[in-house]
């Protein structure tokens, strides 16, 4: 039996929690996933996964062995991608997490482009609003906007977006339009659950930047969301430039303060370090890095 298939198959029960479904990733059957899972555990001496008849986990030596074979079975994909097939016929699965309302709005169309070229190439996208858990949670990449706290990740740029306050000409004809940012602390604004600091906004007042409080009743951790919440004349909100660009255009919203923005925000692909990047999640990144209509349509419409 093929210790790599043997090694592909505990992997994929790992980081899926079902043999179910990593017999489907593999195109065999639960029963042979499993039997290639405990011929494993059977030539290493150690038990792997814990099983009950409700879940799939993984013991403190699962942990330590799904480490370090991922990357062992990326360099085994990337070699059998660069022996058989040139870059116009890359193959195999690639999984994304994005934002809803960017992936939804930019990332997908990118994606399509990408898809055309390379027909071999299956695009999981999963869309979360949360930051969540690359390695663990099996992704090959992830999207995301603004500050990249996550040291253990590698970063690469693939545009900048402006960060926007907004309303609805409805809301300024009924609550009155604020004259400076610091007069925020009179209105009703959306609060970004996503933020570390959710009544906390900052802008460039006479080139330096101030935090100004601000509160309100609605909380969400959907920007889009709160575009269109704003868009209704509820509140005023802050908001990547691509959910309101639609808006903007049409008239729904207003941007407030132009003049005060601070830097945007870094549109940017995160990968783990410690893992070889196969070459289609390589040329997926340079697609993105290299696609202008990803962040800058958004950009153009706005006074920088």
């Amino acid at each position: 039996m093929d210790k790599i298939d043997r090694m592909r198959a505990f992997a994929l029960v790992a980081k899926n929690a079902s043999f179910t479904i990593a017999a489907q990733r593999m195109g065999r059957s639960a029963r042979l996933v499993s039997k290639y899972v405990a011929d494993l555990e059977n030539a290493l001496g150690v038990q792997l996964l814990n099983r009950t008849t409700r879940s799939v986990s993984l013991t403190d030596a699962g942990a330590t062995y799904l480490t370090l074979c991922e990357p062992l079975l990326d360099g085994f994909d990337e070699l059998e991608e660069r022996v058989r097939h040139d870059q116009t016929s890359l193959r195999g699965a690639i999984h994304i997490s994005a934002p809803t309302g960017f992936g939804a709005l930019r990332l997908t169309p990118s994606l399509a482009k990408f898809g055309a070229k390379h027909p071999n190439v299956e695009l999981n996208l999963q869309f979360s609003d949360r930051r969540v858990s690359i390695i663990e949670e099996g992704f090959d990449l992830a999207i995301r906007i603004g500050p990249m706290r996550d040291s253990s990740l590698k970063v690469r740029q693939l545009g900048r977006m402006p960060l926007v306050v907004c309303a609805s000409t409805a809301y300024l004809e009924h609550a009155g339009a604020p004259n400076h940012p610091r007069a925020l602390a009179t209105h009703e604004c959306i609060l970004d659950g996503n933020m570390t600091e959710p009544t906390v906004w900052r802008f460039n007042i006479n080139g330096q930047e101030e935090a100004v409080s601000v509160s309100g009743r609605f909380r969400m951790n959907a920007p889009a969301a709160a575009a269109r919440l704003a868009a209704t004349g509820a509140a005023i909100a802050r908001c990547p430039a691509y959910t309101v660009a639609d808006a903007f255009r049409s008239g729904d919203l207003v941007e407030l303060f132009a003049e005060h923005r601070v830097s945007p925000y870094t549109v940017a692909a995160l990968f783990p370090q410690n893992r070889r990047l196969t070459t289609r999640v390589r040329a997926l990144i340079d697609h993105l890095s290299g696609d202008a209509a990803l962040c800058s349509d958004s950009v153009a419409i706005l006074p920088s």
